[in-house]
């Protein structure tokens, strides 16, 4: 069973007695505090009390503040307002937030403001506090490094505490969800409406705010291609041709299968699929012929698939061919229709890795989520999972013989100690408790890993080491701890990941000052040999081998510098290690030869495992190249993969699915590398030639790029996969991630197994690109255009209707609409949607095509398939 606590949050509750001494004390008070209980300490009753009615606002005030916070460049301004409804005459109680970026200064009369750790911060009334009178507000401005371009990057479930009192979450800033599309509102959030303060990120800033006018004009090309949906398939095929009268097979009878064994097993998972949308396994159903060829690794998931009048014939080159053969029947049909067209299909995979990365560290998600995903991915081809199971936030697997790493690394809640959980990160809460936390159980994962078999996906697991490592650093010394209170110091040593007696100064870049594992100590090479023996045993028993796994590779700038074992490992090392800048290298080449020993694969995130000698690593190698395209991307993946790695590509700018679909305050996600990945962005994306995007993509900021290709890759070298990136840091619940992943996936799921013809071919001699170079032809472009009205017609009229048969909670695209000449025009990304409009506050309408309005303000919002849910609406201006 998966260790995941209840999803509500535990709410104080005040008794009886309690609410009558507090009406008492009301009455005998005016409505200033009292002088004499200024200084008072805090009952459990007061401080639920304060819990209860504090009215907390957090509104973005500028985004371009200047010389406020040194020379970190980059600068906003925050103002918290703390509303009491009721008095508050005490000042022994903290409030503690999440706030993801470096505080520099806080304004403010009443009150202090400290970071704690990572992004935790605390406030604290000061010398000069004077209470709280009943409706009275206090402000707090604080400035801090980096931009918040988006609404979503506050987090929710601040917290009150008192010394040996019981935290108790704020509900002024605990998460509400919206009835009709599902999204979280965070109330204590004050929404944007200042475009240049709140929205713009720097003075050069081209990108413009996603508004349905915006919108519009963006998407006035889009248009429904009827005549694809019925025979397109996600994602396409090398060929598809249709026989010609347009004739169909009807499968309402079911399908027969001459199958059997265990070549049948393998596709067990694609008849489920198949059977959900109305076509099950009957012996007197339609003939459905299978013929494995003998496995060849070069042909791996090759197929051809043909629908007859009478029966549909599938020729595969192994198993996961036959599967995908049935997957591609699958996406023939359309959601209650059971009829196919006669087609022949022949096809195998652009790249063999074709992958999606998901974290569960940051914050937890369940296992029925997880399986759920797995489905999904093997819909539409994809064959690898990057499970990111370990990071400073949390640690999510039980490993057998190490319980606190489940016990303490699972866990986020209020122990300064750490010694029961982890302090509170991202918005967590204080409790322990909520969809946040949470791990697999043995069990649990295997179950995980025999579903992937059963879908044809290979697991890559991942606990990032040396840094992003704080869960475990911290579950260790707990472990630790506890070990040495019983006298044991040798086991309390045995896996310990820091020197006890470091005094290095370092920040992370998630600001943690506490989350790199000391390299320079044995304990740590234990602690990695216990895991990975651990995994691969599990992974054994569930008839999953480990074959590759990712070590992560991040270190963080300043580690190890004060730490007395590392200067006597410095003094004294058989690996000619003299200086700290070698120690990050030294521990990936050691760690990959314990992988090496036990016949597993290294993966590594590029720029930790470009730090390595290529002589000292093994000859199977994945790097995953995830630097921005600007940075440029280019040069270090070309690097990698003339050192005969295997690079996946990871490029931010496309595949980092936590990004915000469109630039819009209201989108979640961070934005470093793009402020807008809609569906379309990931669909243009041409993982085999990274530079030539300059031709047609900006940077984050809308700027032009112009990217020199001076070092290329050798001529018959390339890269050995594609990988899209859920990180969950403002991911709170299963749901959020389902939006956020589709149906962006999709179109990943299409660049992975299919080569487009308008894709600009990879110059292995080196060439320069920039919005005039053109060598992405007017001719390229049309093509590409063509194809993706393609295949949005196929997403909007035929894919999201499925995915609503399945429960995925996707986004539904927001509208773009305009006054033209008195009449509402709307457009929409995929077309085939409802779209619904209305005038002031009037009811919703079905939107038929352009229709006369007046001046009246206008809404409008799209519909999911199913006609269930709404999206996001947006006013017309």
């Amino acid at each position: 069973m998966t260790q995941q606590s209840d999803s509500s949050q535990t709410r104080g509750t005040l008794t009886a007695i309690t609410l009558l001494s507090l009406f008492l004390l009301s009455a005998c008070q005016s409505d200033g505090p009292a002088d004499a209980g200024i200084d008072g300490k805090s009952t459990q009753g007061q401080l639920d009390e304060i819990a209860a009615t504090l009215d907390v606002q957090y509104k973005v005030l500028n985004n371009l503040e200047k010389g406020r916070c040194g020379d970190s460049g980059r600068c906003f301004s925050v103002q918290i307002v703390l509303t009491a409804k009721q008095p508050i005459s005490t000042n022994n109680w903290q409030i503690y937030f999440s706030q993801y970026f470096p505080l520099h200064d806080v304004v403010s009369g009443e009150f202090t403001v400290d970071t704690i750790n990572g992004d935790l911060k605390r406030i604290v009334p000061g010398e000069a506090f004077e209470g709280f009178a009943a409706g009275e507000s206090k402000q707090l401005t604080l400035y801090l490094a980096g931009t918040h371009g988006n609404e979503f990057e506050a987090m929710p479930n601040y917290y009150i505490v008192a010394d040996g009192m019981e935290p108790r979450i704020i509900q002024s800033t605990v998460p509400t969800y919206d009835p009709q599309s599902g999204l979280e509102v965070m109330p204590h959030l004050v929404s944007f409406t200042d475009a240049e303060k709140q929205f713009r990120i720097s003075a050069a800033e081209k990108i413009r705010w996603a508004t349905p006018s915006v919108l519009y004009e963006r998407l006035l090309g889009t248009q429904v291609v009827a005549s694809a949906v019925g025979t397109g398939i996600i994602p396409t095929p090398l060929s598809i041709e249709t026989l010609p009268g347009n004739a169909t097979l009807d499968l309402a009878t079911g399908i027969s299968l001459s199958l059997q064994g265990s070549e049948r097993a393998g596709i067990a998972a694609a008849l489920d699929r198949l059977g959900r949308l109305g076509v099950a396994e009957n012996p007197s159903g339609v003939p459905v012929s299978i013929r494995v060829s003998q496995p060849d690794e070069r042909d791996s998931g090759a197929y051809s698939l043909r629908v007859e009048n009478d029966s549909v014939r599938i020729e595969a080159a192994d198993v996961a061919g036959a599967f995908y053969a049935l997957q591609s029947l699958a996406g023939l049909l359309q959601v209650g229709d059971t009829r196919v067209p006669l087609v022949r299909v022949t096809d195998r995979p652009r790249y063999e890795f074709r992958g999606m990365h998901l974290d569960v560290a940051r914050n937890f998600h369940s296992k029925q989520f997880v399986l759920k995903f797995i489905e999904q991915m093997s819909a539409y081809k994809l064959n690898k999972l990057h499970f990111h199971l370990g990071d400073d936030e949390g640690w999510r697997v039980e490993i057998p013989g190490l319980p606190e790493l489940t016990e303490v690394g699972s866990r986020r809640c209020h122990d300064e100690t750490e010694s029961t959980c982890l302090m509170p990160q991202l918005g967590s809460g204080p409790l322990g408790t909520g969809a946040v936390n949470g791990y697999y159980s043995v069990s649990d994962y295997k179950e995980i890993l025999t579903a992937a078999s059963a879908h044809h996906i290979q697991v890559v697991p991942s606990f990032d080491m040396p840094g992003h490592s704080r869960a475990a650093v911290k579950s260790m010394e707990a472990r630790y701890r506890n070990l040495r209170k019983g006298r044991d110091d040798k086991e309390a040593s045995r896996y310990l990941l820091t020197d006890l007696n470091d005094e290095s100064k370092y920040t992370s870049i998630q600001n943690y000052t506490d989350n790199t594992i000391n390299v320079c100590m044995e304990s740590p090479y234990a602690f990695f040999d216990r895991v990975v023996s651990e995994m691969q045993k599990m992974h054994a028993d569930a008839g999953h081998p480990l074959t590759r796994y990712h070590i992560g590779a991040d270190e963080t700038a300043g580690a190890w510098k004060d730490s007395p074992a590392c200067e006597r490992f410095l003094a004294n090392n058989s690996a000619g290690i003299e200086r700290v800048e070698q120690l990050g290298a030294y521990f990936i080449e050691r760690v990959v030869g314990i992988l090496t020993s036990k016949g597993i694969e290294p993966a590594g995130w590029g720029d930790g495992m470009g730090h390595t000698a290529v002589e000292r690593m093994p000859d199977v190698v994945q790097s995953n190249a995830w630097g921005r395209l600007i940075d440029p991307a280019h040069a270090s993946a070309h690097e990698h993969v003339n050192n005969g790695w295997q690079v996946v590509i990871s490029v931010p700018d496309a595949t980092y699915f936590d990004f915000p679909y469109e630039a819009d305050p209201k989108e979640r996600g961070f934005y470093w590398a793009s402020r807008q990945t809609n569906t379309r962005r990931v669909f243009e994306f041409m993982p085999d030639n990274l530079p030539a995007h300059a031709e047609f993509w900006t940077d984050s900021e809308g700027l032009d790029l112009r990217l020199n290709d001076q070092d290329p890759m050798r001529k018959g070298s390339g890269y050995a996969g594609l990988q899209g990136h859920l990180w969950s840091e403002t991911f709170r619940s299963d749901e959020q991630v389902e939006y956020m992943a589709f149906p962006r996936l999709l179109a990943l799921a299409e660049r992975a197994w299919h080569l487009a013809s308008w894709e600009v071919p990879y110059d292995h001699d080196g060439a320069n690109y920039d919005p005039e170079s053109g060598h992405f032809t007017p001719e390229m472009r049309r093509q590409r255009d063509e194809d993706w009205n393609r295949f949005a017609s196929l997403v909007g009229s035929k894919e999201l209707a499925k995915l609503d048969r399945d429960g995925i909670h996707y986004r539904i695209p927001t509208v773009g609409a305009k006054r033209i000449d008195g009449l509402l025009h709307c457009n929409l990304l995929f077309p085939g949607l409802a779209i619904e409009y209305r005038t002031g506050n009037g009811e919703w309408q079905n939107y038929p095509g352009p229709v006369p309005v007046g001046a009246e303000s206008i809404e409008v919002r799209a519909v999911s398939a199913d006609g269930k849910r709404k999206g996001r609406s947006l006013r017309v201006q």
